[in-house]
């Protein structure tokens, strides 16, 4: 299939080509259509399945053929889990909406208020937006929903695992009319807060399901090696920064002072390295992402923060120098490479304190792992045995007690009944006296008075 099979206005042909799509995607073939005919749609697909552009391009064939429902109110709302994720689709909106007529502005939280109360003012026809700073906007009147045409959620479970379910309700209650389309787009169909939400908010809903959304990539090789401590980590990976070859690299960590540790030894060792981390503000993260996706600097050292959502194309290695606490984030974290068809590799570091968290990843992903091994950094570790359930020890035990109790042969007890006489019946012996010895006649025994 071909992005020119879908029917798509000159216009917009004309934009898709120019920025070099041809081929749509598993996601795209499917959701594409279903959106521009007007379906509710619920959608989940890996990460890096190009579902971005799944929801952009219906968006942008809707306000080009179908007239503004008001002439004020924004048209195509777009809500993200994060101020990172929001950037991310605000920028390829942008390659989509910049020399047409149509305006799109990026509200996030952390960012100047009564700016943004300025930009809204402009009417603009496409809000991309996370959904706490949006909702204050809404309470208190600096823009209306009633002509909303097209509401986008997308990872609409990791929304609603922030928290954000009352400001979502907020925003589906103020743009709930009938001609509104609603698309949601979630990591997976099987979580229960994500269905109960799609109930309220979406009308006979087309469901989309490509595979598993925490399926992990074929294109991407894992390795993983076991480590006995920190400083063995650490050995490990300026081993590999020194032997792969690599484009890019996102290292992640379990803290933010891991990360900012690391920064700092990888950069006096002439790396060049920046460091992300959640204290930094918006203005500071915004600058440290837009360097990096520039090629500014070759290695990004981060916790999760960065682990969804990112389209960072030139990222060929990922580290897990920690194994992730929540094990669906390990697809994610790895899903940063290996994107839009390149292959890419994950290499990930196991100690003492991360053997639960691998063994979780096993499970999610019904595979086991086998460990490989650099020459000379060699582990001692070298795992952690399951400990046996108490209640299996102590049956195990009852049942060799049991086993000993049947081999052991009860002993025959003797019972002896003795008859009782009265005193006065038994008749009275009088004391033998002991005779010398010369005195005793062999032949007979002598018994005195």
């Amino acid at each position: 299939m071909q992005f020119t099979d879908f029917g798509l206005d000159s216009r917009l042909m004309s934009m898709v080509e120019h920025l070099g799509f041809t081929e749509p995607t598993e996601i795209q073939q499917h959701a594409i259509p279903a959106a521009m005919a007007g379906h509710d749609l619920i959608a989940s697909s890996k990460t890096g399945s190009g579902k971005t552009l799944a929801f952009i391009i219906p968006a942008m064939e809707r306000l080009i053929r179908n007239r503004a429902l008001s002439k004020r109110d924004p048209r195509v709302l777009i809500l993200m889990p994060t101020r990172e994720l929001a950037k991310q689709v605000f920028t390829q909106l942008r390659l989509f909406t910049s020399g047409s007529q149509f305006k799109a502005v990026l509200i996030l939280g952390g960012e100047n208020f009564n700016d943004q109360v300025k930009t809204l003012e402009k009417d603009p026809h496409f809000i991309v937006a996370t959904p706490g700073r949006l909702a204050d906007h809404l309470s208190q009147g600096h823009f209306y929903l009633k002509g909303l045409e097209l509401l986008i959620l997308d990872e609409a479970d990791r929304m609603l695992d922030l928290g954000f379910s009352k400001q979502l309700k907020q925003i589906n209650d103020a743009a709930d009319h009938r001609k509104r389309q609603t698309l949601m787009f979630s990591a997976t169909l099987d979580h229960a807060q994500v269905n109960e939400f799609a109930l309220a908010l979406l009308k006979k809903p087309k469901r989309i399901a490509i595979g598993s959304a925490h399926t992990e990539h074929k294109d991407i090789t894992k390795r993983f090696y076991l480590c006995d401590n920190l400083d063995h980590k650490q050995d490990l990976l300026e081993h590999f920064l020194k032997t792969e070859k690599y484009q890019q690299v996102i290292i992640f960590t379990a803290t933010r002072s891991d990360t900012d540790r690391l920064s700092k030894l990888l950069t006096e060792q002439g790396l060049s390295t920046v460091a992300l981390s959640g204290e930094l503000n918006q203005g500071q993260r915004n600058q440290i992402m837009d360097g990096f996706s520039k090629g500014q600097q070759k290695i990004l050292i981060t916790t999760d923060l960065a682990s969804r959502g990112l389209d960072l194309v030139n990222v060929s290695h990922v580290f897990n120098f920690d194994m992730p606490k929540h094990t669906e984030e390990f697809v994610h974290r790895i899903g940063r490479t290996g994107r839009a068809g390149s292959t890419g590799d994950a290499i990930s570091f196991v100690g003492p304190k991360d053997w639960i968290s691998f063994k979780n990843v096993e499970g999610f992903l019904q595979q086991t792992f086998n460990f490989d091994v650099v020459d000379g950094l060699k582990a001692e570790f070298k795992g952690i045995k399951p400990k046996k359930p108490k209640g299996a020890v102590k049956a195990k035990s009852l049942s060799k007690a049991n086993d000993k109790a049947k081999r052991v042969q009860p002993k025959k007890v003797v019972k002896r009944v003795f008859v009782a006489q009265d005193v006065g019946e038994l008749p009275v012996l009088r004391k033998k006296s002991v005779l010398p010895v010369s005195e005793i006649d062999n032949n007979s025994e002598t018994e005195t008075d």
